[in-house]
């Protein structure tokens, strides 16, 4: 029987939005969680910085994943922001985001693994690009396509880049929180169709202002 849990908590929905105040702590917490994937024949699949991706691996081997047989048996895949986030101009593409995560996760039991999880550094988010307006908008959305494939996603972002604004947009976009350690069920979560049409309202009032 598959079970997915982070920090001793068994998952009840899809999509955690972790916020973290530094890597030691994001590693501390989320390493056991690939590690369950490992050990439950599951597929990680980790998007970071290009630039992090041997320091990356090198924390998860610091935690007991043999990464490199892992990466030589496609358990482990690890991808950079260009190769997933972003598109060949360097811009968020929020559709063809959306695109990508469905056929992934409704492909993740297909072949030889029996699921997949999702890891996304949002850093990208911050970094003044084009599209990274629709940050919010996807979020809301991508919830109905993990719920819809029972894969999970776990957004991690850096708690000082978030302004009091985004973080309770954050909240509103996912079902589940990691804070400090702890993932809870959250209450600020709104149904996916009721943020998108309040997104759509505020940008209308913004194209009125």
């Amino acid at each position: 029987m598959r079970t997915m849990s982070i920090a001793g908590t068994q998952l009840d929905a899809y999509h955690v939005c972790a916020f973290f105040d530094s890597r030691t702590q994001e590693y501390a917490v989320l390493t056991p969680f690939y590690q369950e994937a490992v050990t439950q024949r599951e597929k990680n699949l980790h998007i970071v910085a290009a630039e992090l991706h041997d320091d990356h691996k090198a924390r998860l081997r610091d935690g007991g994943i043999d990464t490199h047989h892992c990466e030589t048996c496609g358990q482990l895949e690890v991808l950079g922001w260009q190769e997933a986030y972003l598109n060949a101009d360097g811009a968020f593409d929020k559709n063809k985001m959306l695109a990508t995560v469905d056929a992934l996760t409704r492909e993740a039991t297909a072949g030889q693994f029996t699921g997949l999880r999702i890891m996304g550094n949002m850093g990208w988010a911050f970094a003044d690009l084009p599209g990274a307006e629709d940050l919010i908008e996807y979020e809301a959305e991508v919830n109905e396509v993990l719920a819809r494939n029972r894969q999970p996603a776990v957004c991690v972002y850096d708690t000082a880049k978030l302004s009091g604004a985004m973080m309770m947009d954050l909240l509103r976009t996912h079902p589940l929180t990691l804070i400090n350690g702890v993932i809870q069920e959250n209450p600020y979560f709104t149904p996916p169709r009721e943020m998108l049409d309040e997104l759509r309202r505020r940008r209308g009032h913004m194209k009125d202002a």
